[in-house]
Order: structure tokens, then C-alpha cells, then sequence
């Protein structure tokens, strides 16, 4: 991963520009299960249980609020089939593909990140010793 850095700082309107920019993708993105949701749904259309059992340590209640929160910024959209009871199944949007290389960027930075911890980890315990 590369860092860009401007040859000119940002003017002031640019600067707040960019912030508003970051914090209306937080407000839209925000909480730990979206961007994850958003993942396995690229990957493959799913139903509820199917997401559920894949991500673990999610209640029913928060995924259901999640999803309900992803379809409302259409990211992802609901198909509902006329069985008995009803087959639902989630899958993502051609909007939510425009995450991709936030998605891509975000997975490489934490891998890097769990890395470094670890690296740092194993460095404190041979200090101690």
C-alpha cells in the first residue's frame, strides 16, 4: 500500500470538503457487521440464516437491522419468493460494487495491521524475558 502525499496542502474548503465526504461514508457505513455484510454478499447471494451462521457473534435482531439499514442505501436488495414460508434471499447491488477498492484497501490495511500486532506482540513477550 502506497501513500500519497500532496505536493500542497489542502486549502481550508478542501479540507472540510474531504472531512464532510469521510463522515457521510461513516454515517452510511458505520458499525462493526456493514462492510462485512456487504463482502459476503458480493460474494454470493445468501438468506438469512446463511448470513448468520457465516458471520458469527451476530444476533438476529442486529442483522436484521443491518440489512434492513444496507437495503434503505441500496447496497443490497431483498428477494422475497412466493413459498410457504417465504424464501428470502439478500444479495448486493451494482451500487455496493462501488466499494470495491475501499473494500480491497481496507482488507489489505488489516491484514497488515494484525501483522504488526502480532509482530509487536511477539517482540513485548521477548523483552520480558
Amino acid at each position: 500500500m502506497t501513500m500519497m502525499i500532496p505536493d500542497t496542502m489542502p486549502g481550508k474548503e478542501e479540507c472540510a470538503n474531504s472531512l464532510r465526504n469521510v463522515l457521510d461514508a461513516l454515517y452510511v457505513l458505520n458499525g462493526k457487521w456493514k462492510l462485512a455484510l456487504i463482502l459476503s454478499l458480493v460474494q454470493s447471494s445468501k438468506r438469512f440464516n446463511e448470513i448468520q451462521n457465516e458471520m458469527s457473534g451476530i444476533s438476529p435482531k442486529v442483522l436484521a437491522k443491518e440489512l434492513k439499514d444496507l437495503e434503505l442505501n441500496e447496497f443490497i436488495k431483498r428477494k422475497v419468493y412466493p413459498t410457504t414460508p417465504a424464501t428470502i434471499v439478500y444479495e448486493a447491488t451494482e451500487y455496493s460494487l462501488t466499494l470495491k477498492n475501499v473494500l480491497r484497501e481496507l482488507t489489505a490495511w488489516g491484514g497488515q495491521h494484525r501483522e504488526k500486532i502480532r509482530q509487536s506482540m511477539r517482540q513485548k513477550r521477548y523483552e520480558l524475558r
